[in-house]
């Protein structure tokens, strides 16, 4: 097991009203410092399709994301592990959560892009006063659902906060 700390700042500001949580960079995440970088996985393409446009490059998601009062975050903070699985992460530190709701009081809800990170999330911060949606994990391990399934659960919980 190796040790961790999260390698790049969450994306928010003072206009974000959702915040997507995952539970912690995978490996690709880490060697590209961005969100969901791993080729396979359905987070960006959900998007795209619910959005109906294309992101190319890393500062063109981010700038997207702000644009609609989309954040991105993790729950975690500091942890150790020996792969990219969430099923590895071991002594998990969370992000500080509490503080996050002080600074960006817009935020309206957090959507959860995987059962680890709202497990990890519940753990911590059960009693913290923000809606919590529990959304289908857009890993490509996890092949239970559709990518047409995901993004009807995607879509639905963005329609309910956001202008698509």
């Amino acid at each position: 097991m190796k040790p961790y700390v999260h390698p790049f700042p969450p994306i928010l500001d003072e206009y974000t009203r959702i915040l997507f949580l995952g539970s912690f960079p995978s490996i690709a995440s880490f060697e590209q410092a961005f969100y969901y970088a791993h080729p396979r996985n359905a987070f960006w393409p959900i998007l795209e399709e619910i959005f109906d446009l294309r992101l190319e490059t890393n500062e063109a998601k981010k700038a997207f994301c702000l644009e609609q009062g989309i954040g991105l975050w993790d729950v975690i903070g500091s942890c150790e592990r020996s792969n990219s699985s969430d099923t590895n992460l071991k002594n998990c530190i969370p992000n500080d959560f509490e503080k996050l709701l002080r600074e960006y009081p817009n935020i309206q809800a957090f959507a959860f892009t995987g059962k680890k990170s709202h497990d990890l999330f519940m753990k911590f911060f059960k009693d913290l006063k923000v809606e919590k949606v529990l959304l289908p994990s857009t890993s490509p391990a996890h092949a239970a659902m559709t990518f047409e399934e995901k993004k009807e659960s995607y879509e639905s919980f963005i329609k309910k906060y956001l202008t698509v």
